[in-house]
């Protein structure tokens, strides 16, 4: 069944479904960084180790597109709002996708996160957080071996 979501997911961003288009109207009015209630690509999410349990949650976050060298303004403004720092050419649109939404929830390590769909302004990825507090998670064995490791 995962095997099938995955290959329908494929088919649609190769012929650039008309479903797909409309969904992606949804997302553009949607903010920046949105809870979600499940996973839109749920075999990817399950090979990153989503369950459906508490003290999991899923994150749908969009990243501005276009080239890494931004202009900087010529007013007299701080760096910090010009829109030109934090975007390097090492790191790409994912990490800053996970980087910014474990800033607005710090204290959920993030799982994984995998692509959706990109159109000429942006790119849209889900994110899988855990809250490693959470007594449901801090119970499971396999997701303190796991959060372990990303603490290495």
């Amino acid at each position: 069944m995962h095997q099938y979501m995955g290959e329908m997911w494929t088919r649609m961003w190769k012929t650039n479904s008309e479903e797909l288009k409309e969904k992606a109207m949804t997302w553009r009015k949607e903010p920046t960084i949105h809870r979600i209630e499940r996973p839109s690509r749920l075999d990817r999410a399950h090979k990153l180790g989503f369950k459906a349990k508490q003290g999991i949650i899923v994150i749908r976050t969009k990243v501005g597109r276009g080239g890494m060298r931004k202009q900087r303004p010529t007013s007299g403004r701080r760096p910090k709002h010009m829109g030109v720092v934090r975007i390097k050419q090492t790191e790409n649109m994912r990490r800053v996708a996970e980087r910014r939404v474990n800033e607005k929830y710090p204290n959920m390590e993030v799982l994984g996160s995998y692509f959706l769909y990109k159109d000429g302004k942006n790119i849209w990825y889900e994110i899988i957080l855990v809250d490693p507090a959470h007594p449901s998670i801090a119970k499971d064995v396999e997701f303190k071996k796991r959060l372990r490791a990303f603490a290495k």
